[in-house]
């Protein structure tokens, strides 16, 4: 029982010190290696129209949070962006984006499903404090169809993080 136990505070170090050395980069100062001496290699490097390379670090619990690193071709750091905040799902447009722009948006998806009338893409996310999965639909043509924030909900059955709560969850009548 020891090991799961200390296995999950070292885990639980790691996400603490990525995100306080994520408040440590400093935007028209921190370089890029900077950035990867003090919260380490990301989890994506892509480039965008004008050149500017980004940099994504995927965290936290469930992988609720993936920080964007923009740097200017020089490597100098621009700007360092939380993703997966309502905010940003805010700015979605049905039928007027594409995946490459919810991908800019949004960060790599952390699950791709594949559908009869095209793909949906989807992240974890803290929407006003309770988890969810926030989903994009994309027709084949790759447009966003429609977009929802699908929450976390508990039946009898299922306790999950929530169960120091007390009772049976769920709150629904049966």
């Amino acid at each position: 029982m020891r090991a799961p136990t200390n296995l999950l505070l070292a885990l639980l170090v790691c996400v603490v010190a990525g995100c306080a050395g994520m408040r440590s980069i400093v935007p028209s100062q921190s370089n890029l290696a900077d950035v990867r001496a003090k919260v380490g290699n990301p989890t994506d490097i892509r480039f965008d129209d004008n050149r500017d390379e980004l940099w994504e670090y995927a965290w936290g619990p469930q992988g609720t949070q993936t920080y964007l690193v923009r740097a200017s071709p020089d490597g100098r750091v621009k700007s360092v962006t939380q993703l997966l905040t309502e905010e940003q799902f805010a700015k979605i447009v049905p039928r007027q984006m594409t995946k490459r722009d919810v991908r800019h948006l949004l960060g790599r998806p952390s699950d791709e499903s594949f559908l009869y009338n095209g793909t949906s893409w989807s992240w974890r996310g803290d929407f006003q404090g309770q988890r969810g999965n926030f989903v994009v639909h994309f027709g084949r043509d790759d447009v966003v169809l429609d977009k929802i924030i699908i929450f976390d909900t508990l039946d009898g059955n299922d306790r999950s993080d929530r169960g120091s709560r007390g009772g049976r969850g769920g709150g629904r009548g049966k």
